[in-house]
């Protein structure tokens, strides 16, 4: 890892759905590694110990609790994406959005011409906006 400060992302099972998902979406989005619990645990055997992902040049890491827990993600922290092009933000709402939680439709707000705010189907909140 290069960068100082990383987005942690904790999954109860799906860190690697979620991971695979959202690196088909971007351009520049490759997994790096991924490293797996064993037969010894602490968490399932097979899933995710430590994944290291990213996404446009933007490095994150993920895991899969080794442990249940009473919190998930909230809206209150969440990924913020720049779009390029209408053709870019519809995509990537459509595919955020699918099974999700949208939270503000693509709209005109005012102080952006094209925004939307969406959980996806993992609980990870993005907002996509085209300046």
């Amino acid at each position: 890892m290069s960068q100082k400060i990383t987005t942690f992302l904790m999954f109860e099972g799906t860190a690697e759905e979620a991971v695979t998902f959202y690196t088909s979406l971007f351009d520049d989005a490759e997994i790096r590694t991924i490293t797996r619990y064993g037969a010894e645990g602490p968490g399932a055997e097979g899933s995710v110990q430590l994944a290291l992902f990213t996404l446009a040049g933007q490095e994150y890491l993920a895991i899969d609790s080794s442990m249940p827990h009473d919190f998930t993600f909230t809206p209150a922290v969440s990924l913020y994406v720049q779009c390029d092009s209408e053709e870019e933000i519809e995509r990537l709402y459509a595919a955020l959005a699918e099974k999700g939680q949208p939270l503000m439709p693509l709209n005109s707000y005012g102080f952006s011409r094209r925004f939307g705010w969406t959980n996806d189907r993992f609980g990870v909140s993005w907002q996509l906006n085209l300046p």
